[in-house]
């Protein structure tokens, strides 16, 4: 579906959303908020992953979750593709501003996720963890701002990046360290592409049960959330909500802890 440019329909901001693979996803939940928010959307999701891990899922959720963004007003592309695949971050960016138009706003809620430890981390889970994780991110960054133009009136901020990570290293190594970097790559970004009218931010929502947390998991978490319950991916769209808005204008290169006092250790 091309987007309707028509006299009649109002210019509305563009953004891309990573990992909308599955409805009970952060993904999914940031992709509604923004639809509601007046954002047009390009949803990315790669299904093998989910299949990869026995994520629970629904067969059809990214369309799912296309049509009740559009029942909001959004005009939205889906976008599969495998962000292990150095073609693919530039590819997207490209396709969904082919299909909806420019674009001033970025989300990367992907993420590879396979827990290991320090002693017994293969080769090649390090290398796809650091290749989705850290290196699409980005790829992603890097083609995104690619196509903003450099601005003539320094501090005027229209576009936005906001990624989500994560601080658990322990047992869960390639995934932290990869997100570590990523944490780095965003922060740089709004440094070295302020000129381009970016602002990029990172959150850290701490553990959110999106399917994949047991039941010992989950009660662990609610002991050492100060918050005295879990955090929702409601809770992240909303924060990333206001980071997109003009009243969160003044935020940029922070990492967020939006994680309702979590201790991890």
């Amino acid at each position: 579906m091309n987007r309707d440019r028509g006299m009649n329909r109002e210019q509305r901001p563009i953004a891309l959303i990573t990992g909308v693979g599955r409805r009970r996803s952060i993904g999914a939940t940031l992709a509604l908020a923004l639809a509601e928010e007046g954002w047009d959307l390009a949803l990315n999701y790669w299904t093998p992953y989910n299949e990869r891990l026995g994520l629970e899922r629904d067969a059809d959720a990214p369309a799912a979750v296309a049509e009740e963004c559009r029942a909001l007003g959004a005009v939205v592309e889906l976008l599969p593709g495998d962000l292990a695949d150095p073609e693919v971050p530039a590819a997207l960016i490209g396709d969904a501003a082919d299909r909806l138009g420019p674009l001033t706003g970025l989300v990367m809620s992907h993420c590879e996720s396979v827990d290991s430890a320090l002693l017994d981390t293969g080769l090649e889970s390090w290398d796809r963890h650091f290749a989705v994780n850290a290196r699409a991110s980005w790829l992603l960054i890097k083609a995104f701002a690619d196509r903003l133009p450099v601005l003539d009136e320094p501090g005027r901020a229209e576009a936005r990046i906001v990624a989500l990570t994560s601080d658990h290293v322990a047992y869960n190594l390639p995934y932290g360290a990869s997100k570590g970097a990523l944490d780095r790559i965003v922060i740089a970004a709004a440094t070295e592409l302020a000129d381009r009218g970016v602002r990029a931010n990172v959150i850290n929502p701490g553990p959110v049960d999106t399917g994949w947390m047991s039941d010992e998991v989950r009660a662990w978490c609610l002991r050492e959330t100060a918050a005295g319950r879990l955090g929702t991916a409601q809770d992240t769209a909303n924060l990333v909500r206001f980071l997109f808005s003009d009243a969160g204008s003044w935020i940029n290169g922070q990492l967020l802890h939006s994680d309702g006092g979590f201790k991890i250790g």
